[in-house]
Order: structure tokens, then sequence, then C-alpha cells
């Protein structure tokens, strides 16, 4: 019989998490019974406030921790703060879109280190205790822009490539030690920031809701519909189970048929 909350024991370290897919994730392994570190750039009160109201809902214990993902010392100290990291899930990330001619080689170099390297030092920092314990899910939030590309988004894509080879390599350096390394690849998904976008669409291509986000947005998304942080959460939760303790080094895309076109 499976367990009602199979991850109960469990501390997950998320970045990226107070809004969005990272926060979609958080809450997914909070219902499975993990314990969460909540993690973003600010330190206010919502931030330590949102930590208190998940415990509170899921009965598991969340703390929130501050740091800068663009900051290999800030992405070491995140793990190390957790005291315990058994997941940890890669999520943290920015864009930036210009022609590469154009492209503001700090922006460059800024996407690189949130959406990369970042999880290069988690990772580095998480992977000693899982090899100790014998068990330990890393999960990378990749984009379908880590299996295909689009014009204008040269750093985002060049990251997002880069952070499913580390996802296979990472899967290979643990392969056979209980610990499995995955990456889930988005298309879009309706987040707080997607939704923001909506009406500078429905503006700039003088088109209603409904159609800008038909013929824009999800031109690419054969399913013709957004995918959910819900959905995003249940896969990370997915890939923490043990169903998938043989499901390493390779992508799940979650992106309405984007990358099977």
């Amino acid at each position: 019989m499976a367990l009602a909350r199979p991850l109960s024991g469990r501390t997950a370290v998320v970045t990226g998490s107070t809004s969005g897919i990272g926060l979609g994730i958080a809450r997914e392994l909070a219902a499975a019974g993990a314990n969460v570190v909540l993690n973003s750039f600010t330190d206010d009160r919502a931030d330590h406030d949102l930590a208190r109201q998940l415990g509170h809902e899921f009965e598991v214990e969340v703390r929130y921790v501050q740091a800068d993902m663009s900051k290999a010392v800030d992405c070491r100290a995140l793990v190390d703060s957790s005291g315990t990291c058994d997941i940890l899930v890669n999520n943290a990330g920015i864009q930036h879109v210009a022609p590469i001619e154009e492209f503001p080689p700090a922006k460059w170099d800024l996407v690189l280190a949130i959406n990369l390297s970042s999880a290069f030092h988690t990772t580095a920092a998480a992977l000693p205790g899982m090899r100790a314990r014998g068990w330990g899910r890393i999960v990378n939030v990749a984009s379908a822009h880590g299996l295909t590309a689009s014009p204008y988004k040269s750093a985002y894509v060049a990251a997002k490539h880069g952070l499913v080879g580390l996802t296979k390599t990472t899967a290979l350096e643990v392969a056979g030690q209980g610990i499995t390394a995955n990456a889930i690849c988005p298309g879009y998904v309706l987040t707080p920031l997607v939704e923001a976008q909506i009406p500078d669409q429905m503006k700039a291509h003088d088109m209603d809701r409904e159609t800008v986000i038909r013929e824009v947005m999800l031109a690419r998304q054969p399913s013709g519909q957004f995918a959910t942080v819900e959905q995003i959460g249940g896969t990370a939760a997915f890939l923490c189970s043990d169903a998938a303790a043989q499901i390493t080094g390779t992508t799940i895309s979650v992106d309405g048929g984007w990358t099977a076109l």
C-alpha cells in the first residue's frame, strides 16, 4: 500500500520558490510530507510569512532562507543551512531577450550564473550528504529551451541546454548510490509572471486575450493549453518517489507537445 505522505522525514531545498513554478513544486513536496526550505533573493516579512503558512497548511517544517543564486557562496550556504538536503530542486531562473550582437555581456553572465552555475554549486554542496545517507533526489527545472531553441534568447537557451547536460553528468557520477538526477522541461506554464505578460501582448498584437494566448504565446505548444504549476510540482514529486528510483539522467517534458514537433 502506497504511503499517503511518501516523503515524510525528507528535507527538500527548492531554489527560487516564493512564487510560480518553484512555489508549485514546494507545495507538492510539502503535501507529500517533505520538510521544505524556501528560497529567494529577498528577505521580507512576506517571505517568512509564506513559509509559516505552508508549514501550517501541510503540517511540515517550512523555513525561508535568503540566498542570491548569482553568487556561488550563497548557493552553497543555502544547502548547508538546510542541515539535511535529501531533495534538491534547482528552479531559480531569469530571462533576457536580445539579439546576440546586442546582448549585454553583464546580462549574459547573470543569466548563466542563475540558470546554470547555481545548480552546479548547490549540487556540489548537496551530494556529500546524499552519498552519506545513500539516498537523494536532484530535480533541475530546465525548459523546452533546454531541448530546442528560439531566437533572441541565447543566454537562456545556452543555460538550459547546459543544465540538461549537468543533469546527465550528475546522474552518471551518482549511479548506483541511491541518488537520481533528472530535469523537468516545461513549456509555457501559467505563472503570475506569464499572466502579467498577457495584457502587454494583447496591446502589442491588437488581439483579445484568447487569441493572443492561442496564436502568440502558445503558438509552439500543440496542446493549446498552458501547463500549470501544480502539474510541474506533481512531476517533481513523482521524480522524488520510490516509483522513480530507476529514472535518472533524463528529461521529462511538460510542454503540451512542443518538443514533439
